[in-house]
């Protein structure tokens, strides 16, 4: 007859010390509580200093949902003072971990074959998304050329890829 031993007093806390050290990694990683929680922006449209006037649309577009439902509409905006700026209105979308806003070269495409491609060519980072709901503003850089950065995703650095994606369109 055999007999089991039972795992000792070390062997159990150490597997239990491991086991929250994993717990905590996964919840750092996931942040799983960004899926219920919102946070609005609600940024007025931006204004320049030096110059008199309003604000002339460049491009637009519509989101379209990838990863997550993403719903709202973007728009490249240029000041009196000849400085642009990329803004989102009416952004409706999940929240999550690393989200960031990129101009990119990539094509919008429907589907998940539309997920992963906006980092597969030229993109530029205008920073972390300020929330997931609402409307807000992104200083465009003066190098970024709008005949060929022609896409907006708001991505997900931590597992790259699209929350939700605008193919910019040319105004007037």
């Amino acid at each position: 007859m055999r007999v089991r031993r039972k795992p000792s007093r070390p062997v159990i806390v150490s597997a239990l010390i491991l086991g929250l050290a994993l717990a905590a990694a996964g919840l750092y990683w996931f942040q799983p509580w960004k899926l219920w929680t919102d946070e609005t922006v609600r940024e007025a449209l931006p204004v320049a200093g030096a110059g008199t006037g309003e604000p002339k649309t460049l491009t637009k577009g519509r989101f379209i949902s990838h990863e997550h439902s993403t719903r709202g509409t973007v728009r490249v905006l240029e000041l009196p003072d000849g400085s642009r700026t990329l803004r989102l209105e009416g952004l409706d979308t999940s929240n999550g971990p690393a989200l960031h806003v990129w101009v990119t070269d990539a094509p919008v495409k429907e589907g998940t074959g539309g997920w992963r491609v906006f980092d597969d060519g030229r993109y530029v980072d205008l920073g972390g998304l300020k929330g997931n709901k609402g409307d807000q503003n992104y200083a465009l850089p003066a190098s970024v050329d709008l005949d060929e950065l022609t896409s907006v995703s708001i991505w997900c650095e931590r597992f790259g890829v699209s929350f939700g994606a605008a193919q910019l369109h040319a105004v007037g």
